[in-house]
């Protein structure tokens, strides 16, 4: 079984990740106008004391005109950080934010951290009940047992609001997924498998009771604790862990794994040693979940026993168990009928539903997001990825049905199809786009050049590059630089990342020889002139790399303005034949994905140009897995009011039609005719109207302006510009790119060289 290096990141990186532009990981940003002074009047005084009024006569309209139905507090105290133990709850903090982040990010749930700085049960619970009516759930978080167990209890008594302990019922509802699945590919029956529990915290005893809700019989569990087996008799066992002891004589995990057919780990690193695997059942079933280590690795299960089933919590091995399949998504559904609680069955549904998942055939868009991998149900997949985007549109039906036939929603759902594409329309496609390339990358372990390797962010993206295994980069710079700069950002200046330059004699005399063969008719250059072009200038460096096949594809840009760059790049790679260049940018906000184009090359194009654009942009956009649809905008819609810049696009349009092309298309229109559903009854006979996902802009200077004002003032997530039509997979990063940005362009490059014909290289 193939492990793969888990991504490394120094103490200085991550801790200047936290303090970059702002600190930490949050912010709160309106979701209503706050422009003129009327938008303040009704925001605050005077026209917020009509929905006060509201509130008063009745507490449940706050879900209507407050955030509180979206919206989640993650607390703790820190008294038992990600198996660091008790630092204290400002500690916590890093981690109660991150939690914050993962909601918004999965499930499109707004969420406040609150670290209580005590180590008091009732001063806590004391403390979430006061606050509790600001929110729609509370989700605990890395609180020690036995108190988050008190802690919890209470709260679900006295709260009318979800109340969710992570740590164990998240864990608990993953691991009963994947046993649920384990058992039917095993054929074992529920009720009668021997299951072994090593480790008695708060996420053990969550599992256990999971278990016997869903068939297993109590009696057939054994738990054990760092002092071995939880038996009757046993001195000083809290009331938990004597919920959970037994009648036996045996004392040792070596003696309970004999003949067990589930062995559940949730302890420490090498608990589970191979000659107890040896003891186990026939196909044994093996869920090792120490983090960051295993009780045993899926390697050393593999010299022993060739029919176990083997989960872990790690991600670079088959079948994680993750809370992030579940956590984010059951507070989803649970938000959404505005749920009193989290109940039993509410969790029994939500691992139902993420066993059936992983099922279930995996359809075309969810392996381009996973990066064209199609996992088939079987023992080294049990559990679906965390980056399924399945996952936003079925665990939330699932838990939201379950509440509402249980009796604990205070609102119905009464069509569950539109519930469920409302569910997908909050995934950010972007994320999911990026995933399925980064995913498709690791497998090719293309070689990107990073052209500007002495800047601080491109050697950072390299270095990400690196060590997220998404391909082999190769900085162009002076290793005495880079070296210094490797220093400054918290690296050994001997990491190992290959470094070139015009240094190399053999590469330049190549490299001088091609340009020499290429630019001395068409631009009349001496062979000297090409030597000092290939000595002097790295974007003509990488370019020639790429072109001679010394490496796949190359970012450069960030230090120099884009047409500078772009200038070197084509007097070394022609475009491909039959197409145009141009600069595509992917722009994405709430939700909603929109491709923008030329943003970079053609000052004033052409009706022919403009159509060969919009040809090459569908075809862009379908490798990122969009149905293209076509808007050509203007300051115009459909030719009112006419200009001779109508003329020119209506134009494009016309060549379209003419051509018979495979994707729908229409203008001329304005942008928001394109873009908002509102316009659809103004123009029934437009399938666009409305629905467009790539605009054609007339022009670069409103393309450029267009991208960058939505960059600069909105939350939008743009990504590129992409160089399309380019004869070799190369991509510039536009002036002061952030590393996230770089890197991904480097993504994209690689991905490009992976999926398009190039044609051949120069050798």
């Amino acid at each position: 079984m193939k492990k793969t290096k888990i991504d490394h990141y120094t103490d200085k990186e991550a801790l200047e990740f936290h303090n970059n532009n702002k600190s930490g990981k949050i912010e709160i940003i309106s979701s209503k106008p706050m422009t003129t002074k009327r938008d303040l009047a009704l925001a605050y005084s005077p026209g917020v004391a009509a929905p006060v009024r509201e509130i008063s006569k009745n507490p449940d309209s706050a879900y209507d005109y407050t955030t509180k139905g979206n919206l989640v507090a993650v607390i703790s105290n820190g008294s038992a950080i990600l198996g660091m133990g008790n630092l204290g709850a400002l500690a916590s903090k890093p981690v109660m934010e991150g939690k914050a982040v993962l909601f918004k990010r999965f499930a499109d749930i707004n969420s406040i951290d609150i670290e209580i700085d005590s180590s008091d049960t009732n001063e806590i619970i004391k403390s979430i009940k006061n606050i509790a009516g600001s929110f729609g759930g509370i989700n605990l978080e890395d609180i020690a047992a036995p108190d988050c167990f008190v802690i919890e209890e209470k709260l679900k008594e006295i709260l009318d609001i979800p109340v969710f302990h992570d740590d164990q019922h998240g864990t608990a509802i993953i691991t009963c997924a994947a046993l649920i699945n384990a058992l039917d590919i095993s054929k074992k029956k529920i009720s009668e498998v021997k299951v072994v529990i090593n480790g008695a915290g708060a996420s053990a005893m969550a599992c256990a009771n999971l278990f016997t809700k869903t068939g297993v019989n109590k009696n057939n569990i054994t738990m054990l604790d760092r002092k071995g087996i939880l038996y009757r008799g046993r001195d000083n066992l809290n009331q938990w862990k004597s919920a959970y002891a037994i009648d036996t004589k045996k004392r040792t995990l070596d003696e309970a794994i004999n003949g067990a057919d589930v062995f559940l780990g949730l302890s420490s690193k090498g608990a589970l040693k191979k000659d107890m695997v040896k003891k186990m059942s026939k196909n044994p079933i093996i869920f090792a979940c120490a983090n960051p280590d295993p009780e045993i690795t899926p390697e050393e299960v593999e010299e022993v026993r060739d029919d176990a089933i083997v989960a872990t919590g790690r991600s670079d091995y088959p079948n994680q168990v993750n809370n992030l399949i579940g956590f984010p998504y059951i507070f989803r559904g649970a938000l959404d009928v505005r749920a009193k609680t989290i109940n039993e069955d509410m969790k029994i549904a939500a691992a139902n539903s993420i066993a059936t998942l992983a099922r279930e055939d995996v359809p075309d868009e969810v392996v381009a997001a996973m990066g064209g991998e199609r996992p088939k149900y079987g023992k080294n997949y049990i559990i679906p990825s965390t980056f399924d985007p399945r996952l936003i549109s079925e665990i939330p039906l699932a838990i939201a049905k379950a509440a509402i036939k249980s009796g604990v929603a205070r609102r119905k759902i009464e069509d569950f199809d539109v519930y469920r594409d409302q569910l997908k329309q909050r995934l950010d496609p972007s994320v999911t786009i990026m995933q399925g390339i980064n995913s498709q990358i690791k497998k090719t372990q293309k070689r990107i050049v990073f052209a500007d390797g002495e800047d601080e962010n491109t050697l950072k993206a390299a270095i990400a590059f690196k060590n997220s295994k998404l391909g082999i980069p190769i900085l162009v710079g002076k290793k005495e630089k880079i070296k210094e700069q490797l220093k400054n950002i918290g690296y050994s200046e001997n990491l190992n990342i290959e470094i070139t330059n015009s240094n190399d004699k053999e590469k330049r005399e190549k490299y001088v020889n091609f340009l020499f063969e290429k630019l001395q008719r068409e631009q009349g250059l001496l062979q000297r002139d090409c030597d000092r072009m290939v000595r002097n200038d790295r974007v003509i460096w990488a370019s020639c790399m790429v072109s001679c096949g010394d490496a796949d594809g190359a970012v450069t840009g960030n230090t120099r303005r884009f047409g500078t760059s772009f200038q070197k790049i084509i007097k070394v790679i022609d475009s491909r034949p039959g197409e145009i260049m141009f600069g595509l940018n992917m722009v994405v906000n709430k939700g909603k994905t929109v491709f923008i184009g030329d943003t970079t090359v053609h000052e004033y194009p052409t009706s022919e140009q403009l159509a060969e654009i919009a040809v090459s942009a569908a075809r862009v956009v379908r490798l990122f897995g969009f149905d293209p649809k076509v808007a050509f905008v203007s300051h115009s819609t459909f030719g009112q009011p006419i200009t001779s810049r109508t003329k020119h696009i209506r134009n494009a349009v016309e060549i379209l039609k003419n051509r018979n092309v495979d994707f729908k298309f229409d203008g001329d229109m304005q942008p928001d005719v394109a873009l908002d559903e509102a316009y659809k009854e103004l123009y029934p006979f437009s399938e666009i109207v409305g629905n467009a996902n790539i605009l054609i802009m007339p022009g670069q200077h409103s393309a450029a302006i267009s991208y960058k004002m939505m960059k600069t003032l909105s939350d939008s997530k743009v990504i590129g510009p992409l160089l399309i039509g380019l004869g070799q997979p190369i991509e510039i990063a536009p002036l002061r790119s952030s590393t996230s940005e770089i890197l991904n362009l480097a993504s994209v490059a690689a991905y490009s060289a992976g999926v398009i014909n190039y044609g051949k290289k120069t050798n």
